[in-house]
């Protein structure tokens, strides 16, 4: 049994000091140290960067304000220390690939998304015409209409009434069904 302790304790160990080797440090513009989990902005210079995640340092491209100039010593050191990248590497281009493909499958939904919304908009639409045209044939006809009113007590509609649903009813034709 302690032997179980101690190997959850131990790999909790271990997973601390993997976190805190994934930090980048570097010394701002007010020679303030930063520690981050992400790169420094591209205006730190090499001689800046204290640690980077990782075992081997990466490459950043340097460049000079003056065409033919020489880069600063920093730099050139920085760059001469660093492990050269492979000429043909696949994992960008497939993760490039990759994210083309998650943004072209998300444009996809989202269209069909918008599409299906369009849909169930113009089904309603076609609804609410055709109750419409019911109703304005029911108003039309001349019948009595009864309409409960809002203590729930069952009234005939008056000609004042009848005509402002006449109009209500002919706005929703005359907006739905085109």
């Amino acid at each position: 049994m302690k032997l179980a302790h101690l190997l959850v304790f131990g790999s909790a160990c271990l997973l601390t000091v993997t976190a805190a080797q994934a930090q980048w440090q570097w010394i701002d513009q007010n020679n303030k140290k930063v520690f981050s989990d992400t790169a420094p902005p591209p205006d730190i210079p090499e001689k800046n960067i204290l640690r980077r995640p990782g075992p081997a340092p990466s490459t950043r491209a340097t460049f000079s304000p003056v065409p033919g100039a020489a880069p600063d010593a920093g730099a050139q050191a920085a760059a001469s220390t660093a492990a050269p990248r492979p000429a043909s590497s696949p994992k960008p281009a497939g993760i490039d690939k990759e994210l083309e493909e998650k943004a072209r499958k998300a444009e996809e939904a989202e269209k069909a998304k918008q599409a299906a919304e369009a849909q169930k908009v113009a089904q309603a639409k076609t609804e609410n015409c055709q109750r419409a045209r019911q109703g304005k044939a029911t108003m039309d006809s001349g019948m009595r209409v009864a309409r409960l009113n809002a203590q729930g007590e069952r009234e005939i509609m008056d000609d004042k009434m009848r005509a402002a649903e006449n109009q209500r009813l002919q706005s929703v034709i005359d907006s739905d069904c085109k």
